[in-house]
């Protein structure tokens, strides 16, 4: 993956986002060490900005950082990820369910301009991977955004969203998976749509659900995600 050309943005906000989006990508593997001035000397920067975007990815908790060694990419046991893919599966299907009963035609609209937007993209197409930007960008963000529930949105869109990424970006890259997921978010706005919550949330559940069997096979097996090329 190449550098950003830097604009707009601060220096650090740039650095950042980039070094997210290697991070989620797999471009810098769990375990990764991230050296500040190797960092540096590819931005074409100073160090504090970097040092700055390495403290932020720390706090989404996407970096640790290891008395000794310095921060690297953080580590997540097998065991860890399932707990969470759990988790993950009974708090999106009740935000999906509740968003249902709530969320406005125009937002439905909304959503399916975003799937189309989503589907026109090449790796999507070609079903290599599905990568979603954060925030507004993301369909299950927007979906969690609109259930209402403060706790619910505290809970998947700070404390486990950036984490959950990761794993959700892993998932897509399987071969072929890309067009999987994109009808199963086809299927759970159709749901959505015709207002029937019980068939919302449990379209949003097998969703989930096919991260968590992958998981699984993971563990069981030993078997990986095939690596994205790096650009």
């Amino acid at each position: 993956m190449k550098p950003p050309a830097f604009g707009g943005l601060t220096l650090a906000d740039r650095a950042f986002e980039w070094l997210e989006a290697a991070i989620i990508k797999g471009d810098y593997p769990a375990g990764t060490k991230l050296d500040e001035v190797e960092l540096a000397q590819a931005f074409g920067i100073s160090r504090g900005p970097v040092r700055e975007a390495i403290r932020r990815l720390e706090g989404r908790k996407l970096v640790e950082r290891i008395a000794h060694v310095g921060a690297r990419v953080a580590k997540r046991s097998q065991a860890d990820l399932i707990d969470l893919l759990y988790i993950r599966e009974a708090l999106e299907g009740m935000a999906c369910r509740l968003a249902t009963s709530r969320i406005s035609d125009a937002s439905l609209d909304d959503l399916e301009e975003l799937l189309a937007k989503h589907a026109s993209e090449k790796p999507v197409q070609a079903g290599d991977s599905y990568f979603q930007k954060p925030g507004d960008l993301d369909f299950h963000f927007r979906i969690i955004q609109e259930s209402g529930n403060r706790q619910l949105t505290e809970m998947l869109c700070e404390d486990l969203y950036h984490l959950l990424r990761v794993y959700r970006y892993k998932s897509s890259a399987r071969k072929g998976r890309s067009l999987e997921a994109l009808e199963e978010h086809r299927a759970i706005l159709a749901a959505m749509r015709a207002r029937d919550p019980d068939l919302a949330e449990k379209c949003m559940r097998q969703h989930l659900s096919h991260s968590r069997q992958a998981a699984h096979e993971e563990q069981e097996n030993g078997v990986r995600p095939p690596r994205l090329k790096r650009a």
